[in-house]
């Protein structure tokens, strides 16, 4: 009996998808949930499985093609079983030597994936340094980053002018980036405000209670939850940076969804913390970890990600001193975090060592004014650097 497989639920206001990846090819054995496909659409990366057990008798979308939701994707019979699993002729078994070597190498009329091509360009590797695991010899992102992690550096044999270029076609997910980041810099009266915050107050509070927090809530006692906690107490005194512009409207949100931006190996996203008002640190710590793993996994869903009203990003794992973050629309305001560096500071009239973090409000000066931006950023600045007003609601 035939069944067919078709585009899974891609989520609200999502419409279509890229087949990105076949793991499967016509004629190959499959298990039931066994995944047969990977889908880009515009915020994340969908799976498709497969519904029964059989044999993938027909591919009904390509790589590279554009797919609509439930659209049909491919045939799988059921029950069936793959004709490589009968016994091979006598006939036939002398090629054996060539068919491994082509299993070692991989052959060259096979496709590498795109995320591994696009991690290659990104390493300087040339293919012929990964050994790729895939169907056929494929390359795949993992095999890519396995290389890189066991020392792999570009050959040094200089190339062909022709080869020293590739040109790969961005994903969904990264055109889609692009045009909301451009619509920001176009729509938006985008500004930014800085000021810096000595986070020693922070670092000794969670030096002191980080194997206690550890040991009763099974997570780590990070940076990111007083940060959390410090905006929504920020945004209920500033309720025009947790608005958005609709239209002639002013929405103001009487609720704080905090977005917490994450970088990803194929671009950024930012998975929301609903309802972060009434979020404890417990809560927020162990929600961003899981958010952090499903988002390294490609796994977090279209809904994670939809309905934040305000974002916070972290530059300074990455080593960033300051930047000026760009709003994430249609929220109206950003928070930029950066590296702490140990930097001279006068405290009570006398120069002393502190770590200290710059931190950037970028803002929607259409509905934020200078003086709301600039308060927000001191009440952050305040809690930030004596937490215990985060405990007595100041």
């Amino acid at each position: 009996m035939s069944t067919e497989v078709r585009v899974p639920t891609l989520g609200e206001s999502v419409t279509e998808a890229t087949v990105a990846t076949w793991f499967k090819k016509a004629g190959d054995s499959v298990a039931v949930d066994e995944m047969l496909c990977e889908l880009e659409t515009d915020k994340v990366t969908v799976e498709a499985p497969s519904p029964v057990a059989g044999v993938l008798k027909e591919i009904l979308a390509a790589e590279g093609e554009t797919v609509e939701a439930n659209a049909l994707l491919a045939i799988v019979e059921e029950g069936a079983q793959a004709a490589a699993s009968a016994p091979a002729p006598k006939e036939e078994s002398s090629p054996a030597p060539v068919a491994a070597a082509q299993q070692t190498t991989g052959r060259s009329d096979v496709e590498d994936a795109p995320s591994a091509k696009k991690a290659m360009a990104e390493a300087g590797m040339s293919r012929d340094q990964v050994s790729g695991t895939g169907r056929d010899g494929r390359v795949m992102k993992e095999d890519v980053a396995r290389a890189v992690a066991s020392g792999g550096k570009p050959a040094s044999v200089a190339q062909p002018q022709g080869e020293r270029e590739e040109r790969v076609k961005m994903s969904r997910l990264r055109q889609t980036i692009a045009r909301r980041l451009k619509e920001a810099q176009d729509n938006a009266a985008m500004l930014t405000t800085f000021n810096e915050v000595d986070m020693g107050g922070i670092m000794e509070l969670r030096s002191e209670y980080k194997d206690l927090f550890l040991k009763k809530h099974g997570t780590k006692l990070g940076f990111m939850s007083f940060f959390v906690k410090a905006c929504t107490h920020a945004l209920n005194e500033i309720p025009e940076v947790n608005a958005e512009i609709d239209g002639t409207d002013v929405v103001y949100k009487n609720y704080c969804n905090i977005g917490v931006a994450v970088g990803t190996p194929n671009g950024l996203v930012v998975p929301v913390l609903r309802d972060a008002q009434d979020m404890g640190f417990a809560e927020i710590e162990k929600t961003i970890a899981a958010y952090g793993a499903k988002a390294r996994d490609g796994k977090l869903t279209i809904a994670e990600m939809q309905g934040g009203t305000f974002t916070l990003s972290n530059g300074g794992v990455y080593g960033s001193l300051m930047s000026t973050p760009i709003l994430n629309p249609p929220q109206s305001g950003i928070l930029g975090m950066h590296k702490i560096q140990d930097r001279p500071m006068v405290v009570n009239g006398e120069i002393v060592v502190r770590p200290m973090m710059y931190l950037a409000l970028s803002y929607d000066h259409r509905i934020v004014d200078g003086q709301g931006a600039v308060t927000f950023l001191v009440r952050v600045k305040e809690a930030l650097e004596d937490p215990r007003r985060l405990l007595m609601d100041l």
